[in-house]
């Protein structure tokens, strides 16, 4: 039986011609060699398996070569024969992972002393050469600064990085890139036929992709699928084989979600799942594919794609049919995704739920009239006008809205209505913040009868008024719709919002016994304060009331934004409490003096906890207790 040679050793290239992906190498040391400028060092970084070692030993053998023909070896002379087959004296390797030690750099000056037999130059490869200690570095530094002139040095090495800055110095540095998967599939191509393998092209295109830019990589996935399929190589095998993720699962994937059909999303990632493949390793796989079919969409970037043949077509097809908005929307779901599930305890939920986020993109670009397919502000209340084109019958009856004055509150609506008014400007906050709440009461008698629902329908036999059947948006005093107070929107566009919504006159919105009302409800209020929001009580205490403004005082930035948060609620509450019918306002203010107020060093404070409550004196005297 034969002996069977790895393909990345039989295809291992003997010319600088044939070396892969590395033009701009081969080409440097060509010209080098033809015109008789040799450095007396290089070093040759780059990622593994992209010909650093293969070209030292071609450029080691062209320098050598008695009888060179445009820079390549002859393959005829002694020099030639002798390292073609091992035992040229000239040529000497030396592995630095496991020769890293002083002692090692010491024999290697030895050898360089040597003349070279039958050759010019007495040539050193040393590979991994960041493997290297930093004293075997600096016992280096004088022989590859001056050698004699008989020598040359080629350093390898995949992380340049760790490598002192007084090597690199010394060295011309020549930067190996990444092999293209065009050029991986080419040389494929070439070495299945000269093995007699029968492959398609995604196959190829697979295993180039799998293999990073590494031809040894690919190589060595290409005889493990020969190994597997045989003289014939299908996609589906090699995908099986190499244990990827094939192209057609994130091809079907995408026209799913791209109908919006999260249910058989779902089971098509079980599916993933079950044949051992990891939520990440899909998701990272899908996210890959999606940003393919953005980059597909244009004629201007297909360079960007590392594909070739029918491959290239599908991708095309496909970005045809994908809008860039959704494109858009699922890249950057999934890339936020990638962050988090790595810490998460539970992954497959994870990608599940990003899975019908982006079906729910599908979903509102095939039906945008979709009510499920709606963001959220339209499901809470914001009624789109109805088209012209709409025949009456098929128009959305307008949603009833929310009572917000005392002269249109219904008896059948008992709710409170609020708004908050965010700051326009990031300077005006340090002023005087402040929120407008507009609040009507409907009458004691309707108040009785009505039930604690926020909106009563009205009966099917009252025919609807002129006044009720036109539709009124739901906007509030304070600029903003209920709807987007709901969805969270509302303190980006309040200002805004305010600007454009015409204003009610003062005598409609003010009552004027605001300020008497406030105070005579004084204690109500910090009983109500003290019972929802304990923390704002010391702020509350001191309140002042200017007209329908509460005014207020705190010691930090903190405390003042955490009040304006939930300064809605408060003044709703408020209102009620003092029974305000009009708008309330809340003004925030920082206080250096009641900063500068609060009890610091240890003495300060216990001076203050014994103001309040003298008895203390009498705890530490008992129980004898210190300070600290």
């Amino acid at each position: 039986m034969e002996n069977f040679v790895v393909s990345a050793r039989k295809y291992r290239p003997a010319t600088f011609a044939s070396v892969v992906g590395q033009k701009h190498i081969t080409s440097t040391l060509r010209n080098a060699i033809e015109r008789g400028q040799l450095a007396h060092a290089y070093l040759f970084c780059g990622p593994r398996g992209v010909g650093k070692t293969t070209c030292a030993r071609i450029f080691a053998k062209a320098i050598n070569c008695l009888q060179p023909e445009a820079a390549e070896a002859c393959n005829r002379c002694e020099s030639c024969r002798s390292f073609n087959e091992g035992r040229s004296l000239n040529i000497h390797e030396l592995d630095a992972a496991s020769n890293n030690s002083v002692e090692d750099i010491r024999t290697l000056i030895e050898q360089v002393r040597i003349l070279p037999q039958g050759g010019r130059y007495s040539v050193f490869i040393i590979d991994e050469v960041h493997m290297l200690s930093t004293a075997a570095f600096n016992a280096f530094l004088k022989t590859l600064e001056e050698p004699p002139a008989h020598a040359v040095f080629i350093l390898a090495t995949t992380e340049k990085h760790k490598i002192i800055p007084t090597i690199l110095s010394r060295c011309q540095i020549y930067d190996f890139n990444r092999i293209r998967v065009e050029d991986s599939v080419e040389y494929l191509r070439h070495i299945a036929s000269q093995e007699g393998v029968e492959a398609d092209e995604e196959s190829l295109n697979l295993i180039a992709q799998k293999a990073d830019g590494g031809m040894r990589d690919a190589l060595s996935m290409f005889d493990k699928a020969v190994s597997f399929c045989g003289r014939d190589l299908r996609y589906q095998e090699v995908a099986q084989t190499l244990n990827v993720l094939d192209y057609d699962t994130y091809f079907r994937m995408t026209d799913t979600l791209l109908a919006g059909d999260y249910l058989s999303a779902l089971l098509a990632f079980d599916e993933v799942l079950a044949r051992g493949f990891s939520g990440q390793l899909f998701m990272a796989g899908l996210n890959r594919h999606l940003r393919d079919l953005l980059v597909a969409r244009s004629e201007a970037t297909l360079r960007l794609l590392e594909f070739t043949g029918t491959l290239m077509e599908r991708y095309r097809t496909q970005a045809a049919a994908c809008p860039p908005e959704f494109l858009f929307g699922a890249i950057s779901l999934l890339t936020d995704l990638d962050g988090k599930i790595r810490q998460s305890s539970n992954g497959r939920l994870l990608v599940e739920l990003g899975l019908m986020k982006i079906a729910g993109l599908g979903q509102k670009k095939n039906n945008p009239a979709d009510p499920l397919a709606a963001p959220l502000p339209e499901l809470c209340g914001t009624t789109p006008a109805p088209s012209d084109s709409q025949p009456p019958a098929a128009r959305p009856a307008a949603p009833k809205p929310v009572a917000t004055s005392a002269a249109s509150a219904a008896p059948a609506a008992k709710a409170p209505v609020a708004a908050a008014a965010a700051p326009a400007k990031e300077a005006e906050r340090t002023e005087a913040p402040s929120a407008t709440v507009r609040c009507s009461r409907p009458a004691p008698e309707a108040a009785e009868a009505a039930p604690p629902a926020r909106m009563q329908p009205e009966p099917a036999a009252t025919p609807p008024t002129e006044s009720a059947a036109r539709p009124r948006p739901s906007r509030l005093a304070s600029g903003f719709s209920l709807s987007e107070l709901i969805s969270g929107n509302a303190p980006e566009t309040a200002a805004a919002a305010d600007d454009q919504a015409p204003r009610p006159t003062a005598a409609a919105t003010i009552d004027p016994r605001s300020a008497e009302k406030l105070e005579a409800a004084r204690p109500r209020i910090l009983a109500l304060v003290r019972e929802s929001r304990p923390r704002f009580v010391a702020a509350f205490e001191p309140m002042k009331f200017r007209g329908h403004a509460i005014l207020i005082a705190v010691a930090s930035e903190a405390l003042r934004e955490e009040i304006l948060r939930n300064r809605t609620e408060l003044l709703l509450r408020i209102a009620e409490s003092a029974g305000i019918e009009g708008m309330l306002e809340l003004e925030v203010t920082v206080s250096e003096e009641i900063r500068a107020a609060r009890p610091i060093k240890l003495e300060d404070r216990v001076r203050h906890m014994t103001e309040k409550n003298p008895l203390l004196v009498e705890l530490r005297r008992a129980l004898d207790l210190e300070t600290e």
